[in-house]
C-alpha cells in the first residue's frame, strides 16, 4: 500500500514539473489531478485500483501542501525546498480522510481485542494502549522503522475548563534547569540526549564498518533510528508531564517568546587577512547541542495545547 501511494505521489510530482517546464509554465492544481484518478484506477487495477480512492485524494492533497509551502517560502524570502521524489523508504503514512471509507476502526469498549480493516488488505489487529474517546474521524497508517502506528482523530464534547484558582505564574525554560518558576520552583534537566550521546556515537559509527546496501549495514542504520526514537519519546513525556503542573495549579502563564532558531544559529565566522580570528565555534557548538536537548519549542507548544480552554483562547 505505501509502496503504491507513493508511486502516485512521485507520478503526479513529475506531471507537476513536466506542466511547469514545457507547458509556458502553466501549474497543475490539485483539482486536476484528482479528477484523474478514475482512469488511472481503471488503468492499473492492480496496484491502484485496489486501495481506497479518498486515501488516494489524500496523498494528492499532501503534495499540494508541499507545493503550497515551497511557493509560501519563495513568497517570504526565505530558502524555497522544492518538493522531492519520495523512495519507498521515505514514504511511511498514509491517510484516511474518514471512518469507514478505505478504512474502518473496529472496537467494542471493553472488548481488548481491536482490529482496524484496511480496503485491499483486510482485518489487521491493533494493540491499543488506551482507549479511544468520542467518534473517529480520520485514521491514518504511519510506519516507524519496523514498527507499525494507527493514528487517531477524534470528535469529542468541549471539556470543562478547570475550577479558577486565582494564581498567576511566569515561567522560564533554561539548561541548567529545564523549567523555573516565578514561585521559586525548579525542574530538573533531564538531559536525555547527553545520557544517550555514548550509545549514539557508537551506533553511528557502526555502519561505516559494514557494507554498504548489505544486511548489517541496514540494521545498523535501523538501530541508530530506534537510538534517536526513543530520545524523542522521552522528551515529549517529560514536556507532557512537566506542563501539566502549571496548567493545573495557575489561571494565567507567562512565558518569554524565545527565538530558539536564532539562538541555536552557528557563530559567523571572523575574517582577518590570512587568517581568521576565533569566534568560539566549539563551545556555542556544545550550547546548541544543550538547547537542542532541552526541547524547549516543543515544551512551549505542549504548554499552550494544555492550556487553552474550552473557547479557545
Amino acid at each position: 500500500m505505501l509502496r503504491d501511494h507513493c508511486s502516485l505521489y512521485n507520478s503526479a510530482l513529475q506531471e507537476r514539473r513536466d506542466a511547469y517546464r514545457h507547458t509556458s509554465r502553466t501549474a497543475i492544481q490539485y483539482g486536476q489531478q484528482s479528477a484523474q484518478l478514475k482512469e488511472i484506477r481503471a488503468f492499473d487495477p492492480e496496484r491502484q485500483g485496489r486501495w481506497s480512492f479518498s486515501s488516494q485524494q489524500a496523498t494528492l492533497r499532501r503534495l499540494d501542501k508541499a507545493f503550497a509551502a515551497f511557493f509560501r517560502r519563495i513568497r517570504a524570502g526565505e530558502k524555497p525546498g522544492y518538493p522531492r521524489f519520495r523512495s519507498g523508504h521515505r514514504f511511511d503514512t498514509v491517510d484516511f480522510p474518514k471512518d469507514g471509507d478505505g478504512c474502518r476502526w473496529d472496537a467494542t469498549p471493553h472488548d481488548p481485542v481491536t482490529r482496524v480493516r484496511l480496503q485491499g488488505i483486510g482485518h489487521v489487529r491493533v494493540h491499543r494502549h488506551r482507549p479511544v474517546m468520542g467518534k473517529v474521524k480520520t485514521i491514518s497508517v504511519k510506519r516507524e522503522g519496523r514498527r507499525w502506528y494507527a493514528v487517531l482523530t477524534a470528535e469529542q464534547a468541549r471539556p470543562d475548563p478547570l475550577a479558577q484558582s486565582g494564581s498567576v505564574v511566569g515561567v522560564d525554560v533554561g539548561i541548567a534547569h529545564f523549567l523555573a518558576d516565578s514561585g521559586g520552583g525548579f525542574v530538573p534537566n533531564p538531559r536525555h540526549g547527553a545520557k544517550a550521546a555514548a550509545k549514539l556515537h557508537a551506533a553511528q559509527q557502526a555502519p561505516s564498518r559494514c557494507k554498504r546496501g548489505g544486511n548489517r549495514w541496514r540494521k545498523a542504520g535501523e538501530n541508530v533510528a530506534r537510538l534517536h526514537r526513543k530520545v524523542r519519546r522521552q522528551r515529549l513525556d517529560h514536556a507532557h508531564k512537566t506542563a501539566l503542573g502549571p496548567v493545573r495549579e495557575h489561571d494565567f502563564i507567562a512565558h518569554e517568546d524565545l527565538q530558539i532558531r536564532s539562538m541555536s544559529k552557528a557563530p559567523a565566522p571572523r575574517p582577518q587577512p590570512g587568517s581568521f580570528l576565533s569566534n568560539e565555534a566549539g563551545a556555542k557548538a556544545g550550547l546548541n547541542r544543550s538547547i537542542a536537548d532541552s526541547g524547549w519549542g516543543v515544551f512551549l507548544q505542549i504548554l499552550t495545547a494544555k492550556a487553552e480552554g474550552p473557547d479557545g483562547r
